[in-house]
């Protein structure tokens, strides 16, 4: 790169941080929780604030202007959720908006799997990814064992070192009876690409994947029209992709097995988190996405290749994968979170010793599922608000600690 894209590059960043003004109004603290949730620029802000002063009602319900309006803005949410996601189907796909990924994975299982398997049937899970990615199918289980249906839980298979899937051993642990997988797009612990195309290779044309897209879509590219990307289901919460809390969506190929109809009476939808999160897209096409990916990318490549010289830290996953040395497809690097232990300071204290100093990390098991307590360790996840700066001096701390 020459010096005058990074110039370039320098002031874009700049630019795109401006509007965000929880970070400008904290000049002294570096957020590095992302995968958290991320902060909110200022389009988002002015959005909800427009339409709380200018159009606030219940969707669906009345037919007064107010009313009305609102339940218009809900229907085009829907669609720019399915061209935000590339979809070549949109009239045939569905998305239904949720208060985020959990309640979006539980609804496919409760919702969708329990009624699409038989007595017998597998289905291939992730026992190492977030508990929201875990925990239903477990429950999809325990449901249909109450009405005489047993089903097999298998776990995905595992790569020790890296934390990626084990594709290689995915050819023994799919059989006839294989109905059902469950996966996990960007790991929240080790922020790599878990490689889903392998997963349909191996799985074959037929098995439904639901993707649990909580710490890709906002942070990178991802276009369910790609033949690479052939999943059935992607699930995200909105707060982690600049919209409000308690928003989410899910979307539905409805191509594979019976189309998804959430059960129940669907009561008064988080119309303003909606909002948000139609707002938070439209940004996210404005600022553009493979920018956003490059900029954050770099930076936690500059963290890991600095960190890895340290003898004092433990850098979890492949961190070859982050490694600006390293030659490697887009699909094999990792995105924005990098996930370390210190080899004699306990990751709790070590997150404490970080705030103390300015630094907003996340300090525990992160509810990795199989995870406990005593496996703590510190995670700095990154956005388009992040810099260089911060970084460096990050680096300087811990390696004061070294």
């Amino acid at each position: 790169m020459s010096g005058g894209d990074r110039d370039t590059d320098g002031a874009w960043q700049r630019a795109v941080r401006e509007q965000f003004p929880i970070i400008t109004g904290h000049p002294e603290l570096a957020y590095l929780d992302s995968a958290a949730t991320s902060q909110k620029p200022r389009a988002v802000l002015d959005a909800v604030q427009t339409y709380l002063t200018s159009a606030n009602a219940n969707a669906g319900r009345g037919t007064y202007p107010w009313a009305n309006r609102t339940t218009e803005s809900l229907e085009r949410a829907r669609e720019r959720v399915k061209d935000f996601l590339g979809d070549p189907e949109p009239d045939r796909s569905a998305v239904h908006f949720t208060s985020g990924t959990t309640e979006g994975l539980r609804t496919v299982a409760r919702d969708w799997l329990t009624e699409h398997l038989a007595d017998g049937d597998e289905i291939l899970v992730p026992f190492a990814d977030h508990r929201a990615n875990l925990e239903p199918w477990l429950e999809a289980r325990r449901l249909l064992a109450a009405r005489g249906t047993e089903v097999h839980v298998r776990a995905l298979p595992y790569q020790e070192v890296s934390g990626d899937y084990d594709h290689r051993a995915l050819a023994s642990a799919v059989g006839p009876r294989t109905r059902f997988v469950a996966a996990t797009h960007v790991h929240h612990v080790y922020g790599g690409d878990m490689n889903v195309h392998r997963l349909r290779a191996a799985v074959g044309p037929h098995v439904p994947i639901c993707l649990d897209a909580a710490q890709s879509v906002g942070h990178l590219p991802l276009r369910v029209g790609d033949p690479a990307l052939d999943v059935d289901f992607v699930v995200f919460s909105g707060h982690k992709a600049f919209a409000l809390p308690g928003t989410g969506a899910l979307w539905a190929r409805n191509t594979r097995g019976p189309l998804l109809r959430p059960a129940g009476w669907q009561g008064t939808p988080n119309t303003v988190g909606i909002v948000s999160l139609q707002a938070a897209l439209d940004w996210l096409d404005a600022v553009g996405l493979d920018r956003l990916s490059a900029h954050v990318t770099a930076l936690a490549t500059r963290l890991t290749d600095r960190l890895r010289r340290l003898d004092a830290y433990q850098v979890l996953g492949c961190p070859a994968s982050l490694s600006s040395g390293t030659a490697l497809p887009p699909a094999q690097r990792r995105h924005g979170i990098v996930t370390f232990r210190h080899r004699d300071i306990p990751s709790d204290d070590l997150g404490f010793i970080l705030f103390s100093h300015g630094f907003m990390v996340r300090a525990d098991s992160h509810c990795q599922a199989g995870a406990d307590d005593r496996e703590g360790s510190v995670r700095v996840s990154l956005h388009v608000y992040n810099t260089g700066e911060e970084i460096d001096r990050l680096l300087t701390v811990l390696a004061s600690l070294a």
